[in-house]
């Protein structure tokens, strides 16, 4: 089996981060390849930064996918995850999604740890997109200014605890996710200091994508995700020109 897993964001220190969690995630066997956006920020936080990012994704999946059975995209949002969707025909899946999904079969109510206030509201955004805002318990964030976005986890590590706790205690959270790709790994290294349970972006991707390929599911030919029609285009990547030429 072999994933595909691309960072939106351009830090190519949070892409490292992403793989050493996806690796020990992994099962023996599944092959994994990372690429970072080319273009874009250093991390996002804001809806105009995600679409941006949906434009880098959309180019790498279409010249990389057909080689892979699965394709993740580890930045939390998931930016272009339901175009890709309509667009390949392998499994897409994206951290948030999955990370929702698997928080609401460990619990009845999560809340999100975040690494910023001004990505709450993109957060939020994304729960409602999937239907899940009264399974919501709380979005809890960091202040504080980011020194550096690859060692946040070091940094903020005794506020990220104290976020973690809070939700439980305050807010009644069943389940936490700790969102975002620069806290990959960092549910799996505190778990056992928390009282509930912790769910990690790029773990549940990578599970889930195994779980999918094995599933073995056809491509949509109906419905909401069934490709797009061919129609003339111009200007576009050779990636994604590729793909336009190959829709029906």
């Amino acid at each position: 089996m072999k994933l595909l897993i691309i960072n939106p964001n351009i830090s190519e220190s949070v892409t490292c981060l992403i793989e050493k969690e996806a690796r020990l995630a992994a099962a023996p066997g599944t092959e994994i390849t990372m690429l970072t956006a080319p273009m874009g920020v250093a991390y996002i936080e804001t809806r105009f930064e995600a679409m941006i990012a949906a434009y880098a994704v959309a180019e790498l999946a279409a010249t990389h996918a057909a080689r892979h059975d699965a394709v993740i995209l580890a930045a939390f949002g998931d930016p272009g995850l339901e175009g890709l969707r309509e667009a390949l025909d392998i499994p897409v899946l994206g951290m948030t999604e999955s990370a929702l999904m698997s928080a609401c079969m460990l619990g009845k109510r999560f809340s999100i740890i975040a690494i910023s206030r001004r990505i709450t509201a993109w957060y939020r955004d994304m729960v409602e997109r999937n239907g899940l805002m009264d399974r919501l318990a709380s979005i809890r964030c960091l202040d504080e200014p980011l020194r550096d976005i690859a060692s946040v986890q070091d940094d903020h590590a005794a506020r990220l605890q104290a976020l973690c706790e809070a939700a439980v205690s305050e807010d009644g959270a069943d389940v936490l996710i700790i969102a975002g790709a620069p806290l990959a790994g960092l549910a799996r290294s505190i778990k056992q200091r928390l009282p509930v349970p912790a769910v990690d972006g790029v773990s549940s991707a990578v599970n889930h994508a195994q779980s999918l390929v094995s599933l073995a599911p056809a491509a949509a030919r109906a419905g909401s995700f069934a490709k797009p029609p061919r129609k003339e285009f111009r200007n576009l990547p050779p990636g994604l020109t590729q793909l336009f030429s190959q829709l029906p």
